[in-house]
């Protein structure tokens, strides 16, 4: 055994190398051989929003069991088609060319209450223009449509609430 250290000198260190550390996520795979054994990245869950219906009673009370129960748009008809043969059988019976009967199943009792008063104040069918959907909330609508009556222009406003797995008008108003 020997009493000699292996060096004479303890080694002396002048300057520090600082070496930038990468942020890059690939850094470590930038061989070609390692590309083979790359993990598979992480599947991205799309998450559904978080505010949903809580249907419009107009005050009206409901035993919990017969309650409107509130429907996802996804398991409701399409909306610009809904939206454009509501307004055309709207617009009918504003007219009078339609009995209001008809639409009983598609408003609120409230509603259509104010659509009954209505029937027949127009001398003729709205020719519709345009027509703006907006979805505020997931299982409401509410759009606009212009509708031209002779020289005038007028706004169809409309708003629909998805309950008991159908679209319900819960706001009409001929502007």
């Amino acid at each position: 055994m020997t009493t000699n250290p292996l060096y004479e000198a303890s080694p002396e260190f002048n300057s520090i190398e600082i070496i930038e550390i990468s942020s890059d996520v690939n850094e470590d795979w930038l061989h070609p051989i390692l590309e083979i054994f790359r993990p598979e990245p992480a599947p991205v869950i799309e998450k559904s929003e978080k505010l949903y219906l809580v249907p419009t009673s107009f005050g009206d009370e409901f035993d919990p069991e017969f309650a409107p129960v509130p429907t996802s748009a996804e398991d409701l008809p399409e909306l610009s088609r809904w939206c454009e043969d509501f307004a055309r059988n709207v617009l009918e019976v504003y007219a009078g060319k339609r009995p209001p009967k008809q639409l009983t199943s598609l408003f609120h009792h409230r509603v259509y209450v104010q659509l009954l008063e209505k029937s027949g104040s127009q001398k003729e069918i709205g020719k519709i223009r345009k027509l703006h959907v907006t979805q505020p909330l997931i299982g409401i609508c509410e759009a606009t449509m212009t509708v031209r009556f002779g020289a005038r222009l007028r706004a169809l406003v409309f708003r629909f609430e998805g309950v008991d797995k159908r679209w319900l008008c819960t706001s009409l108003t001929l502007l």
